[in-house]
């Protein structure tokens, strides 16, 4: 069964289109490395919760888009060994500056339940 890694973060919104190039270059080199599909989404109906939200998980400021993403493998195995690659110094010398601040990004992987 397939393996998920999913992540939530903000970017401010004239950094949109140095997202898509950040991620697309990113998601080239994942599906070089064994992923199966990289999903990239703009917020656009992201409500403000009473208790919680995506704007507080990822402490958004007023001038934020939140951006949510997952990357799907065939499993756990390929999703390791391709971020051992991705974390190394030579993959992340190739991105430069990143157009959001990673220390508030959430993400986590997960293990497919089911697919309908």
């Amino acid at each position: 069964m397939s393996y998920i890694d999913g992540m939530v973060t903000a970017v401010p919104k004239a950094n949109r289109q140095a997202y898509i190039a950040h991620a697309s270059k990113a998601a080239d080199l994942l599906r070089s490395w064994g992923a199966t599909r990289v999903v990239e989404n703009w917020g656009d109906d992201v409500p403000k919760g009473e208790n919680t939200d995506f704007q507080r998980a990822v402490q958004a400021k007023d001038d934020e888009v939140i951006v949510f993403s997952w990357i799907e493998y065939p499993d756990k195995a390929t999703r390791d060994a391709a971020m051992k690659k991705m974390m190394s110094p030579e993959a992340m010398a190739e991105f430069g500056e990143m157009p959001f601040d990673g220390r508030r990004m959430i993400f986590g992987g997960f293990e497919t339940l089911f697919v309908k």
